[in-house]
């Protein structure tokens, strides 16, 4: 899929949400639980199941990201979010500038 800034996704295996915060230039797959992610408008099939190996729980409005794509959970799931295989990490946030 090609992702937007702006565009919103959820699983089809857990109750994650995500907002695209800084796309990739080219198509990828993106998936949660090892399952693809649909639109928010597309309905969600019943018969994916979060695989084991991909149970790894996100957390309510931190970014997370590959170097390339960075996502914005608004709804925290038990899946692991990644991107054409590649496990998404949570951005560490940026230091403030000393005030000395």
């Amino acid at each position: 899929m090609i992702l937007k800034p702006g565009g919103r996704y959820r699983s089809q295996v857990d109750p994650t949400e995500v907002v695209v915060v800084r796309p990739a230039k080219d198509d990828v797959d993106l998936t949660c639980g090892g399952v693809p992610m649909v639109g928010m408008a597309e309905p969600v099939t019943d018969g994916p199941a979060l695989l084991p190996e991909h149970a790894e729980a996100t957390t309510m409005g931190k970014r997370y990201t590959d170097g390339q794509v960075e996502l914005l959970v608004t709804k925290a799931g038990a899946g692991a979010l990644a991107v054409d295989g590649s496990r998404l990490v949570v951005k560490d946030a940026q230091p403030l500038p000393s005030s000395d």
